[in-house]
């Protein structure tokens, strides 16, 4: 590995602690010790990639939209050919990897703005960049559903998917208060039925 190799390792271990750290600690209460520690990296490995916490805190949700964008766009929802068919099982999907303890499957990004959506407002925009690039993944299908199922009302794909993100995001929030992923199942649960429900054939055009 040369050095060019070796400096990108070591940039890329300190975005994958950040992503754990964060999730367990929250952005405010994390130092950029917390971090170090957990990369098994010094101080001056983490300056030599970063000038501040924000920084690298910007690039690490950059990082964790990345490698969520590769994990999802490989998952297998996608298979369905009945677009309603690969919500549900986008739904499904996201209920199946609630494993594990909550660092391993809340949201990094949800996480971090709650905290500094007003303190810190190029890390929200960062954070706000991740979560609506996800929720575009789910327009395409969306706008397919209600094309083929004859679907209509005063919303948009647009308005769903993000709808769709509050609820995920909701259930992470509940499952961090309550200690367990319980609650966030139920909250799949109900919204694997709300879009049953919408897109059902006994939904009447305009009505929805």
């Amino acid at each position: 590995m040369n050095i060019t190799d070796q400096r990108h390792a070591s940039k890329i271990k300190l975005l994958n602690a950040a992503l754990q750290v964060v999730r367990a600690k929250g952005y405010s209460a994390t130092r950029i010790e917390d971090i170090c520690e957990a990369a098994g990296l010094t101080k001056g490995s983490f300056f030599h990639h970063f000038k501040s916490k924000e920084e690298m805190a910007i690039a690490a949700a950059q990082h964790w939209a990345d490698t969520t964008s590769e994990f999802f766009a490989s998952a297998p929802y996608h298979a369905p050919s009945d677009p309603v068919d690969r919500l549900l099982a986008y739904v499904d999907f996201r209920k199946a990897i609630l494993q594990g303890e909550l660092v391993d499957y809340t949201c990094f990004v949800g996480t971090m703005v709650q905290e500094v959506y007003e303190s810190h407002p190029a890390l929200r925009e960062a954070c706000e960049k991740s979560i609506s690039g996800h929720a575009e993944t789910l327009e395409h299908d969306i706008a397919a559903a209600m094309q083929q199922h004859h679907v209509s009302g005063s919303w948009t794909a647009q308005s769903l998917a993000l709808y769709t993100q509050s609820v995920i995001q909701g259930a992470f929030v509940l499952a961090k208060a309550q200690g367990g992923p319980d609650v966030a199942t139920a909250c799949l649960d109900h919204l694997r039925h709300y879009l049953e429900l919408l897109f059902s054939p006994s939904t009447l055009k305009g009505d929805s």
